[in-house]
């Protein structure tokens, strides 16, 4: 298969009717696959409503299929479609952070959705994307968009066309470049059906974000590992991962060197993932920097970007600093957490 790829600038009019955004909103009507921007990463779209198209987003990606799919909207008129009895918290937070980086898992109209897209569940994952490229797009195609991260299953994140088409190319319709991504890691996935919302995901919109317009929130234990058929994108499986094995060091800059000259002198080549306030500091085969410590959110903005650029470099084995978990950075923390498998070095532990 041939994929296309159309140039959009980030600053389209949804009133217009742009030919790349036209085609590629055809094919999507067709039941075709097309990857697309959005402010937290790109997405691989599909009509949500069918089955057919949806499978092929689990075949490009090399899904399980019980990992539910994000269903995008353009507007409200498309909620009221998908989603009955929806809770006044949830509606608050729609007011408030719609379009943004917020997914909301609602009870889900009888055959609102393919099958698929909620793995059977029936409650059903929601957002409107704060991307107009992405508004434009779904506006154009007329339905709701099922959209995973357009990378193939496990991998980091794809935050650029580029990232996309390294995974993809050849196995989907087409992408609309956008430019890269703004916010760099996933929405964050709250629970409205549970009689006190709970966080599933952590991700661009922080605990403490939500908890300025709802009284409380809950955090998921089955973010840390759960066996459970996952209600969220993120839940179950290993993602975000680069192919050579991370392990999380949580230590002093000085320890993690030690780790690292102790891999190489045994003839691994050792990659570091860190903010820029340490990364010129290691003596490594390979360094890859990952924003300010000071301003986590350019840590969460550069992480899949950093994590990809191992992948050139035939690395036996990756470290990466740890984050604090306030804000954004539960977020990055959930990313790493999930990339190295849950694998952790922590000095005077281990």
């Amino acid at each position: 298969m041939e994929t296309k790829c159309w140039s959009v600038d980030n600053d389209v009019d949804s009133e217009k009717n742009y030919p790349q955004i036209v085609e590629a909103s055809q094919l999507l009507k067709e039941g075709e696959v097309i990857a697309f921007p959005t402010e937290t990463v790109y997405g691989l779209g599909a009509n949500a409503m069918s089955d057919a198209a949806v499978s092929k987003i689990f075949a490009a990606k090399g899904r399980p299929a019980d990992n539910p799919l994000i269903v995008h909207i353009s507007n409200m008129g498309q909620l009221e479609l998908l989603t009955r009895d929806i809770p006044e918290t949830a509606a608050r937070l729609m007011a408030q952070f719609w379009p943004g980086p917020l997914t909301l898992i609602l009870k889900k109209k009888p055959d609102a959705v393919s099958s698929l897209t909620t793995a059977g569940l029936d409650t059903v994952a929601v957002r409107m994307p704060d991307h107009p490229v992405a508004l434009a797009l779904i506006d154009a195609a007329g339905v709701p968009v099922a959209a995973p991260s357009a990378n193939k299953s496990g991998k980091p994140s794809p935050t650029s066309a580029s990232h996309v088409l390294a995974d993809l190319d050849g196995l989907i319709a087409g992408v609309v470049d956008g430019g890269p991504t703004g916010v760099g890691v996933e929405s964050t996935v709250l629970d409205c059906t549970a009689k006190v919302p709970v966080i599933l995901r952590p991700g661009g919109l922080s605990k403490e974000d939500i908890e300025r317009v709802i009284e409380h929130v809950e955090q998921d234990p089955a973010l840390k590992h759960s066996e459970a058929a996952p209600k969220s994108p993120g839940m179950k499986y290993r993602h975000y991962a680069p192919s050579a094995p991370l392990f999380l060091a949580d230590g002093d800059k000085e320890w993690i060197q030690e780790l690292i000259d102790q891999k190489r002198d045994s003839g691994l080549k050792v990659g570091v993932l860190a903010p820029e306030e340490s990364a010129s500091f290691y003596n490594a085969d390979a360094v890859a920097v990952c924003g300010s410590r000071a301003d986590l959110k350019s840590v969460a903005h550069s992480l899949y970007h950093a994590l990809r650029s191992f992948e050139e470099k035939n690395l036996d084995i990756i470290y990466a600093e740890v984050y604090p978990v306030q804000g954004v950075g539960a977020a990055i923390m959930n990313r790493l957490e999930k990339a190295a498998a849950h694998r952790k070095i922590t000095k005077g532990k281990n």
